[in-house]
């Protein structure tokens, strides 16, 4: 077979992984030929693609971020461009099934998260061959047990947790860290949790600022003078609305989160009088080389994705099911969020050992 791979998305730890297991998988096993797609669907609007050979990925397994580039502007259905200084959008899908047929491709591995895959879909009622493999550092894909990347970023977290630990405690503060997370708080609440959190603001739960007050209180009147606040992008106060940052036109996210951290600490601050710093996260989140746990999860996404290709399971995705990997229609995986559940297992066990949630 001749396969194609693109990323598409927002990057994230582990994508290297998964483009090495798709061409050692392809060679070793199948004896495929693998071409790279460049900047996600960009790279098949433009015809911007190379030959993927054992070469080009000896040595990519610990490297971050993804050797084909990356886009979540481009979506081929929507295609944004400006056109007599103004932005219009064009399907330009005809486009991608032309340089589909023109690279020869027999099919498509894509490697994203729910609106890469929902591209990846559509494309699949063009006639052409499409599988997908699942990713997002928020852990919020349905019908897939774990997302690679989510694993590091997390731990990327919790080891900024640390450090915001003995400066917190050192001048007695109040640290709100803000993290990734628009709609599910995975990351914030499995963050919290590993390091030490004293509480922690998911979208899922929406936060009451006077509670939040009453845990730094308790905890003052034991003799802790320091707390660590662990707040979700998308957390939200109580009959109130999500922190906008700013509007971004022709993203495929045109809404940009930010700000809720340091709202929260300035009302901390306003209402217990006690210094509050806000530490933004961001993209430090996304960067920097994939835990071997993320590293293996990927390698075993990738080889299965060239496996059933080979079976013909195409409109598929590729999916943790513990202790396996098996391949479910793209259509179970898509528009369906998943979202901590507030009566779940990490929620219980954060309330159980003294976290607050604001609530």
């Amino acid at each position: 077979m001749r396969i194609g791979v693109l990323t598409g998305g927002g990057d994230c730890p582990g994508l290297n992984a998964v483009i090495r297991a798709v061409v050692k998988t392809a060679a070793h096993q199948y004896h495929d030929e693998v071409v790279g797609v460049r900047d996600g669907f960009s790279g098949l609007i433009r015809n911007k693609t190379h030959p993927l050979d054992l070469d080009r990925v000896s040595g990519i397994l610990p490297r971050g971020g993804t050797i084909l580039g990356s886009s979540n502007r481009d979506n081929p259905f929507k295609f944004a461009e400006y056109v007599g200084g103004k932005m219009v959008q064009q399907d330009v899908s005809n486009v991608v099934v032309e340089n589909y047929r023109k690279n020869n491709l027999d099919c498509l591995i894509v490697i994203g998260g729910d609106g890469t895959l929902d591209i990846a879909h559509r494309f699949t009622e063009k006639g052409l061959k499409v599988l997908g493999i699942p990713k997002t550092i928020d852990n919020d894909l349905f019908a897939t047990d774990v997302t690679f990347g989510y694993d590091t970023a997390i731990t990327t977290v919790m080891e900024a947790l640390d450090k915001i630990h003995t400066t917190a405690e050192s001048h007695h503060r109040v640290m709100v860290v803000e993290v990734m997370g628009r709609d599910a708080g995975w990351i914030a609440v499995a963050a919290g949790l590993a390091g030490g959190a004293h509480i922690i603001l998911i979208p899922e739960i929406p936060f009451d600022v006077e509670k939040i007050a009453q845990k730094i209180y308790e905890r003052k009147a034991r003799g802790k003078h320091f707390t660590v606040v662990v707040a979700a992008e998308g957390a939200v106060p109580a009959g109130g609305d999500r922190t906008i940052k700013r509007l971004v036109e022709g993203s495929s996210e045109t809404v940009r989160l930010g700000g809720v951290g340091e709202m929260v600490a300035q009302e901390i601050e306003r209402i217990t009088h006690l210094e509050t710093r806000c530490t933004v996260l961001g993209h430090l989140q996304r960067g920097g080389s994939p835990s071997a746990f993320d590293r293996i999860l990927a390698t075993r996404y990738g080889a299965a994705a060239v496996f059933h290709a080979h079976e013909g399971h195409f409109d598929h995705m590729v999916a943790l099911r513990t202790p396996k990997i098996v391949a479910i229609p793209m259509t179970e995986a898509l528009h369906q969020m998943k979202r901590v559940e507030v009566t779940g297992s990490h929620v219980v066990t954060a309330r159980r050992v003294g976290i607050s949630f604001g609530d």
